[in-house]
């Protein structure tokens, strides 16, 4: 299955129109020359330790390991005038008999941020899990603080599905509770 999801991703990437927004802004797939300007973004929201649970002291190595080279797909918009100014990655967000359900990561640009480009990456995450067979979408560790996030999430149809008491360590709050939020990509209640 990983191999036909992998062959038919080849094929859909090719299919995916560049979305071109009204900032304006273009999404298209990540090459790696991009790499720098992902960094640029990640390397701050990693070291903040208040969103993503990778340790704060990550090297850009094993940042570009776990937003590249272990996703299904990385997706960048583009400014107009050039830089990466967002990014997401999407991958199954289990193995074998849960690969039918998404997981997927987004990264704004700090001075980008609170104009839509959250919500456009995320809906084109959609869009993209959805031709490539995905039956959900879930994220697994929501940062109950991370109110813009989770926001977004909810307007994009992410309901919270659970709770995590205390289940992520805030590098300034301390134990804070995490959601799990899952969205179906298939008519119907479940995955």
């Amino acid at each position: 299955m990983a191999c036909a999801r992998r062959a038919r991703l080849s094929i859909l990437l090719t299919g995916i129109p560049l979305v071109q927004l009204p900032l304006p802004l273009q999404i298209r797939p990540f090459v790696p020359a991009d790499w720098p300007g992902v960094w640029t973004l990640l390397e701050p929201v990693f070291r903040a330790g208040d969103t993503f649970p990778h340790d704060p002291a990550i090297s850009q190595h094993d940042a570009r390991r776990l937003w590249v080279d272990q996703s299904q797909v990385q997706m960048v918009a583009i400014a107009a005038d050039g830089p990466v100014v967002g990014s997401y990655y999407l991958k199954p967000n289990a193995l074998c008999l849960g690969a039918h359900v998404a997981n997927a990561g987004y990264v704004v640009a700090e001075q980008q941020r609170r104009r839509g480009i959250g919500t456009v990456l995320c809906q084109h995450s959609l869009e993209t899990a959805r031709q490539l067979g995905f039956r959900a979408m879930q994220f697994n560790l929501v940062v109950s603080t991370n109110a813009a996030g989770i926001r977004c999430w909810q307007s994009n149809g992410f309901a919270i599905a659970g709770s995590l008491p205390g289940a992520f360590r805030h590098n300034q709050l301390g134990f804070v509770d995490a959601y799990v939020m899952v969205q179906s990509l298939v008519g119907g209640a479940g995955p």
